[in-house]
């Protein structure tokens, strides 16, 4: 039976505010946000919510939108409750409704004033990519298959390097995004082979829309040799957006955690909750042409 729902004249005091640490397999979710069509990770986990607690309506604010079939290890996401359910003991209890593919794993009360979107400072995401020749069931719903050549990553980790600090990123913003301006503060990099696997890593404080896959495409065909890093430079600075066609598939991308001023979580819980898989190299795929080549 649902709870009823909580008095027009609740007190402020009477209001609680919890932060969820969230997992999410976005394979089968048009994304986060609620849409009119498809099945959304906000609006079941809003469903799961509205259950447990008499509050009305049930509004769940997440750090990051992440677009549809984009995972998360460490989303953070926040709403406003006025049941008795403590703090922690909303893990289990929404675990228990949600399906197998969102997991809560932590739940913390926060002061009213502190928002997952708009107290955190940044936002880290991994991309990974498969290179090898070989397809490998156990991998195809997590990274991107990418084996036609071996990919050059420290061409690709020098690409990179240029994009931090703030910058319009208008060429890595997909049309449909609301968003006034499309300039954002790249705060760190990273890319790191591991045999056939490579990770890249991008922290901001913020995010355009697209904008972590239209940019891998785009590293990718530095990496394979298409695309020179004048080229590449070309593009961002001068908003060509016209020439980022390239578009890396969703299910390789996964937001790896919120930051914020203080530590939300455990570390254990919110620092780095995507397991890494861990592969010995393969014959390798069909060498790259030669970087003098390049137009």
């Amino acid at each position: 039976m649902a709870s009823k729902p909580c008095s027009k004249e609740l007190k402020r005091s009477e209001i609680r505010r919890i932060a969820l640490s969230l997992q999410y397999d976005g394979s089968q979710f048009c994304g986060w946000q609620r849409q009119a069509r498809g099945l959304s990770i906000q609006g079941v986990l809003e469903e799961a919510i509205s259950g447990l607690d008499p509050l009305r309506p049930i509004k769940a604010v997440a750090a990051g939108r992440t677009d549809a079939g984009v995972h998360a290890a460490g989303q953070v996401v926040h709403f406003d409750c006025c049941g008795s359910i403590p703090a922690k003991s909303w893990v289990a209890a929404l675990n228990g409704r949600l399906p197998p593919a969102i997991r809560v794993r932590d739940a913390v009360m926060r002061p009213l004033d502190w928002h997952a979107c708009y107290s955190a400072s940044y936002r880290r995401y991994r991309y990974t990519i498969y290179n090898g020749r070989k397809p490998n069931l156990f991998l195809s719903q997590w990274c991107w298959h990418r084996y036609q050549f071996r990919l050059d990553h420290e061409l690709m980790s020098s690409a990179l390097q240029g994009l931090l600090g703030r910058h319009d990123f208008s060429a890595f913003q997909r049309s449909g995004s609301k968003r006034l301006d499309a300039f954002t503060t790249i705060q760190s990099v990273n890319v790191e082979r591991q045999g056939d696997l490579i990770f890249l890593e991008i922290q901001a404080s913020g995010f355009l829309y697209g904008m972590v896959r239209l940019l891998v495409g785009q590293l990718v065909a530095v990496g394979e040799h298409r695309l020179s890093i004048d080229a590449f430079e070309k593009r961002w600075k001068e908003r060509r957006r016209h020439e980022v066609r390239e578009a890396a598939p969703a299910k390789g991308l996964c937001l790896l955690r919120a930051g914020y001023e203080e530590l939300i979580f455990s570390e254990a819980v919110w620092y780095d909750s995507q397991p890494r898989y861990l592969l010995a190299t393969s014959d390798p795929p069909i060498a790259p042409p030669p970087i003098s080549s390049l137009n």
